[in-house]
């Protein structure tokens, strides 16, 4: 399972719960299967990542990020060399 779905089943379990009180078996097994759909469709809308991939993107980023500084003294020093007398 991934931590989406095990995300989605404690908010559903969580959110039947509190339905608990007020509702009896089918009814509640009706309101914890809508809840579950709502759930997975919210989430699904929404533009997230996992955070593996997010962790390999700013790795990526840093690689980058360092790779513009090195090209960027390079060319300060070509720079330099260039305006030398």
């Amino acid at each position: 399972m991934t931590k989406q779905s095990d995300l989605i089943d404690k908010l559903t379990d969580k959110l039947s719960g509190l339905l608990g009180a007020a509702t009896s078996g089918g009814l509640k097994e009706d309101a914890q299967r809508n809840i579950k759909v709502l759930l997975q469709s919210a989430f699904s809308n929404l533009d997230m990542v996992s955070r593996e991939e997010f962790d390999a993107q700013v790795t990526v980023l840093q690689r980058s990020r360092e790779k513009i500084d090195n090209l960027e003294k390079q060319l300060q020093h070509l720079s330099e060399q260039l305006t030398k007398p």
